[in-house]
């Protein structure tokens, strides 16, 4: 299910076997590991950090993609990508046992094994148990995302130089062309493919990146 959309043949491989086993074998550990520290309290969101909040914003893109992926498009393939990256953020966050880092786990934890439910539904079944769950999974609702933790305070762009990508910069969400043009000119790396030259244009793709045409 992982290697090909459901509609396209597959060579079987067995290094794509042992390939799916380390991923579930790296959840199981990570949700024993969890589980172990003890019960996680609920934090609101409001109450994150910064870093808190961008694993919490990765927990629920994963879940409107896995959702669309699942019950839309059928790609069962690219739902099982989006928990695997999912579950790579969320080993990297596992440091964090502070109450807010250890309930973000918790979401995010319970939100990959809901979505591997349908696909590996045995291992699911335990992990959802090991959360602190008494249902089964099968009986457990989808998740749903919420449309707030998707929000973002600042965004990353790119800045090109004449087309050619000289530096990357973070504006706040709502930035305008002009907030936008400030901070890629004053750019450490970008000043130095500019400087002596005059600026022709400024070309800004909203969310996207910054290209100032210089002569």
């Amino acid at each position: 299910m992982f290697a090909a959309p459901p509609e396209q043949s597959l060579e079987w491989s067995d290094s794509g076997v042992e390939g799916s086993y380390r991923f579930l074998k790296r959840l199981w550990n990570l949700v024993q590991g969890h589980v172990e520290q003890g019960v996680a309290a609920q934090v609101a969101p409001a109450d994150l950090n910064d870093v808190q909040r961008d694993l919490r914003r990765k927990v629920h893109e994963t879940i409107q993609k896995a959702s669309d992926d699942i019950g839309r498009r059928y790609t069962f393939n690219t739902a099982i990508a989006a928990v695997m990256e999912l579950t790579n953020a969320l080993a990297k966050g596992a440091d964090d046992t502070s109450a807010g880092g250890r309930s973000v786990l918790q979401e995010g934890l319970e939100a990959a094994v809901l979505i591997l439910a349908p696909i590996a539904p045995h291992i699911a079944h335990t992990l959802w148990n090991a959360l602190g769950h008494d249902e089964p999974v099968v009986d457990a609702a989808w998740p749903d995302h919420d449309p707030q933790a998707l929000t973002r305070d600042s965004i990353e762009l790119a800045v090109q130089v004449n087309g050619k990508l000289r530096g990357q910069i973070q504006v706040p969400a709502d930035a305008d062309k002009a907030a936008c043009e400030a901070a890629a000119l004053s750019e450490p790396n970008v000043k130095r493919f500019i400087e002596g030259k005059s600026l022709a244009r400024v070309i800004v793709v909203p969310g996207r990146l910054v290209n100032l045409v210089v002569k």
